[in-house]
């Protein structure tokens, strides 16, 4: 039994499908509410749902778990409740891996690129406290995330108790189906697409830095089912511990994206630019790019999906076809 906090959200729900695809059974830890996420487990119900408030209760029995997937956390970058943050994103993370600790469970949990801030202390998933210390994320999510890093740095530096296998994922700028739930915090293809559908150009935000040119601000994107793929390696793959990126390893900027998803709905590659939302401004990534070699390192060696590839199969099998689920 393996459970999957987040096991209903965007990628929660892909590495849940994984997961049921090889015969595993799961227990999901969410909220479906009525925002649409049943939808993102209609294909594959977990064995049992259960709500955050009941997960203490859940352990306090002692279930025969093989691993703890931890995805589940606020995910706004323009989060503001920094209480319900650190509750969400750093108190259940430390719970997690202190109950996993003590009873010889496994733990992967989902870290962010957001972590880096504005990328000036650069992408090196160094997993030292002293590299991580020279981070400075830019929004009250990125802090958090970077909050917990530090936390479980702290413990293994400091040899106290530690999941058999614990490993956390940075990451990077995840796209793909499944995500329809998140409003505002959609990837840029579901926006790009949307707004061709609605026979629109595709808009993007002019730079707010001055060395970057309008389109040009650039980030690591990844395909969620890349996401899945490494989850499931890391199953098969128990001796492998630590901090490591999760991303392709290649920048690709805004107008690279616009004119991908052009490209997949067959329309001439043309862009509007718009001031960028206030609320964004000083707290925008304008480059992220991961750096692989760590993961590559431990033994990870399957090829990433490229940009067009990932944005066309986006497009045409789900958005553009007969169910836009996973």
């Amino acid at each position: 039994m393996i459970l999957v906090t987040g096991g209903a959200g965007f990628i929660g729900s892909h590495v849940q499908a994984a997961l049921a695809g090889q015969g595993v059974e799961t227990v999901v830890v969410d909220r479906l509410r009525d925002s649409g996420k049943w939808r993102n487990l209609r294909a594959h119900p977990p064995a049992r749902i259960i709500l955050p408030e009941d997960l203490d209760a859940f352990l306090a029995r002692h279930p025969p778990l093989e691993m703890v997937f931890h995805l589940g956390a606020i995910s706004a970058t323009t989060a503001t409740d920094g209480d319900l943050v650190w509750q969400t994103n750093v108190a259940l993370s430390q719970t997690l891996w202190t109950w996993c600790a003590a009873r010889g469970v496994r733990l992967v949990y989902a870290s962010s690129a957001a972590t880096y801030g504005d990328g000036g202390a650069g992408f090196d998933d160094a997993p030292d406290l002293a590299a991580l210390r020279r981070l400075r994320p830019l929004n009250l999510y990125g802090w958090s995330k970077h909050a917990f890093d530090l936390w479980a740095a702290g413990e293994i530096e400091a040899g106290r108790p530690r999941p058999p296998q614990w490993v956390g994922l940075k990451f990077f700028n995840v796209y793909g189906p499944n995500e329809y739930h998140k409003g505002g915090m959609v990837s840029a293809i579901k926006v790009k697409s949307d707004e061709i559908a609605a026979g629109q150009k595709p808009r993007l935000f002019r730079a707010d830095r001055p060395e970057i040119a309008d389109g040009e601000q650039k980030r690591d994107f990844i395909w969620v089912g890349d996401i899945a793929d490494v989850m499931l390696w890391l199953r098969e793959s128990p001796g492998v511990n630590g901090l490591f990126n999760l991303g392709t390893g290649v920048a690709r900027s805004y107008r690279d994206l616009a004119a991908a998803v052009s490209a997949a709905w067959g329309v001439p590659p043309e862009v509007e630019f718009v001031p960028m939302p206030a609320n964004l401004v000083g707290q925008y990534q304008s480059f992220t790019e991961a750096r692989m070699a760590r993961l590559r390192a431990a033994g990870y060696g399957a090829p990433f999906t490229t940009l067009e590839a990932g944005i066309g199969r986006y497009v045409g099998d789900y958005l553009r076809g007969p169910d836009p689920y996973r």
